[in-house]
């Protein structure tokens, strides 16, 4: 076994079936971090003595005959935004740079439980707020494919570090592209889940235990080298935890084998008035060629009847309410209620809109962002999109929408552009129905070669 590509299945079926120890999983992603990182700088907390010790007892208790959760003696990193019992939890803040949470958030408790070993955290933006993860506590993360360019934000060091071996699935945070933009960026696979279907309790530093204010749009999702992982690590992070009570009683259900010639397949290479490379825009067409070829029902989208540059808009301002809520002492003249209230049906219109859309197909295929992965520059640069500039801030568009619609949508690899830089693009699918719409990504998969490793990794 290569044991820093496998996935979390195979390497977790290794160490049941005693073909390998947990402790030799982790010392060959620890020897893999050792390599890597000093260039890459994807994982910025590293737990080398806990992270052996956790692993010699998953190895003590399988000699037991103990029963083994489905990650048994499986090591992985965390984005560092999730609140961790003994491990820094910084974002990238320096105020926060040597906080240490009470307890685990509860997707971490679920990872633990299922047998997983943490070793480490890894890079963001500073307070999880721009699509470069570059901060004052430890600097930028470096793409893979080319440590020029960016590997994307906010969760860059969870998709880096999983494109070159180190972990073999993370979790990110996504608000505005933030889990599909770098998994994009750097060839990986990225889930952002139906809003309210995993537990946002501890997903951000809290030392002043405050009331959580971001109970909308945001949402924690798996990064992954495979579709099956994915689904693996969805089916152990979803669903109501005793903690957020936001939380619906959704089960999910196992992702179904599909076949693509009884799918409906919508696709729109670009949306109205957002910039996209041609190169993107080509990927989709031609991925869509190929689903037709391959018997699907293939139609180019007729979207929802909106305004999506004011979806985005109206999605900034509600970010932007929830984030004055949080503030230790609020403005002088704070946003009345009436607005917010306002927000929230100016949003619904759009959610069902997006409802309905979805009446008509299984999925929609369309881009992650306006470009691939560019080089580093300082927040609102303008980013050159076949070289013409196009404004920074429309970088997460085209996943943002679905971000303020709450729908479920997965970052998949198609390719590389001339410049050899991964392709990512988008699948879109109904509220609460992540496990089809990983079906029907495992379906198209075949056509789009998959995760690919970076050379000299």
């Amino acid at each position: 076994m290569d044991l820093v590509f496998s996935s979390t299945i195979e390497l977790a079926a290794a160490i049941r079936d005693r073909k390998i120890s947990a402790v030799e999983a982790l010392d060959a992603h620890l020897a893999q971090i050792d390599r890597h990182n000093e260039a890459v700088n994807a994982v910025v907390t590293l737990d080398r003595e806990g992270a052996r010790a956790r692993a010699k007892k998953a190895d003590e208790a399988q000699a037991r005959g103990d029963a083994l959760g489905p990650l048994h003696g499986v090591p992985f990193t965390l984005k560092d935004t999730h609140e961790t019992l003994g491990m820094k939890t910084t974002v990238g803040f320096p105020p926060f740079a040597d906080y240490v949470a009470r307890q685990d958030s509860p997707v971490v408790l679920r990872l633990k439980a299922a047998g997983g070993v943490l070793v480490g955290k890894t890079n963001v933006a500073t307070m999880l707020a721009d699509w470069q993860s570059n901060n004052p506590l430890f600097g930028r993360t470096g793409n893979p494919w080319n440590l020029q360019r960016t590997a994307g934000g906010s969760s860059g060091g969870a998709a880096a570090a999983l494109c070159t071996g180190m972990t073999p699935f993370e979790l990110g945070t996504d608000m505005q592209d933030s889990i599909r933009l770098p998994a994009a960026f750097c060839g990986v696979y990225g889930l952002k889940p139906t809003e309210h279907r995993v537990s946002l309790a501890g997903a951000f530093p809290d030392p002043t235990g405050a009331p959580r204010s971001v109970r909308l749009m945001s949402c924690i999702g798996p990064l992954a080298r495979s579709v099956e992982d994915l689904a693996l690590i969805l089916g152990i992070i979803a669903g109501p935890d005793g903690s957020d009570a936001d939380l619906a009683p959704v089960p999910v259900e196992d992702m179904p084998k599909l076949d693509l010639k009884t799918l409906r397949i919508a696709f729109a290479p670009a949306f109205p008035g957002f910039p996209v490379a041609g190169e993107i825009r080509a990927a989709v067409e031609n991925l869509a060629e190929q689903l037709k070829s391959a018997g699907a029902a293939v139609e180019e989208a007729r979207l929802p009847t909106l305004d999506l540059h004011d979806d985005l808009t109206q999605g900034g301002a509600l970010i932007g309410m929830m984030l004055e809520a949080a503030q230790p002492e609020p403005p002088e003249q704070p946003t009345p209620v009436s607005r917010w209230f306002d927000a929230l049906a100016r949003r619904d219109s759009s959610i069902l809109a997006w409802d309905r859309f979805f009446e008509g197909c299984d999925v929609l295929l369309c881009p992650v962002a306006m470009t691939t992965a560019f080089p580093h520059c300082e927040p609102g640069t303008p980013i050159k999109v076949d070289d013409r500039e196009q404004s920074y801030w429309m970088l997460p568009a085209y996943g943002a929408v679905f971000n303020y619609s709450g729908h479920p949508a997965l970052s998949m690899s198609c390719g590389q552009d001339r410049d050899g830089l991964p392709i990512g693009l988008q699948l879109v699918g109904r509220r609460w129905s992540e496990s089809r719409l990983l079906g029907i990504a495992r379906a198209i998969a075949p056509l789009t070669g998959g995760f690919r490793r970076p050379p000299g990794y």
